[in-house]
């Protein structure tokens, strides 16, 4: 059969042997990153399981004690102009489509990855032209509320333009 060198080996065994640590500083990270959004102003909405409200809260408590992961969207208050100046304002995240990495990434759906749906599609698909998807790396949480705090302020600033105009 096919062999695997010892190098590649010993790599899968520190990423195994690392993981449980890792996993637990995603979440620490996450919960810190999901209160401070679900606490402000510019955001409509924070979709993670463990918040009260969250239809899958009691199911998230029984299947997921340690928590529901680094993976997550929310709504900004806005449009699709302003998810981008959102995303654009960021310099901690990277904007990529790939999740669960150990860098913390973003993306906005509704010019990305779903930019040929219009608002109704999107709506099927639970998505709004201001929904917002973060996976939550292993930086140092105020490093990444500090970023987020940015984005939001930019992505504000982009309304009031727009009302002025």
């Amino acid at each position: 059969g096919a062999s695997m060198s010892p190098h590649t080996a010993w790599l899968i065994l520190q990423g195994i042997e690392t993981l449980p640590l890792r996993m637990a500083r995603h979440v620490e990270n996450t919960r810190k990153v999901v209160n401070f959004l679900a606490g402000h102003a510019m955001v409509e909405r924070v979709g993670y399981p463990e918040l009260d409200g969250h239809p899958s809260q009691a199911l998230a408590k029984k299947l997921l004690p340690r928590g529901c992961g680094s993976v997550f969207s929310f709504d900004l208050r806005g449009s699709r102009a302003q998810g981008r100046a959102f995303i654009e304002a960021l310099k901690l995240f990277s904007h990529l489509a790939n999740v669960g990495d150990c860098r913390s990434l973003v993306i906005h759906p509704a010019s990305t990855t779903h930019f040929r749906m219009d608002d109704t599609a999107l709506a099927n698909a639970g998505i709004t032209p201001a929904t917002i998807r973060l996976s939550i790396g292993l930086e140092d949480a105020d490093d990444l509320i500090d970023d987020l705090k940015r984005g939001l302020k930019v992505a504000e600033k982009a309304t009031q333009e727009k009302a002025g105009a």
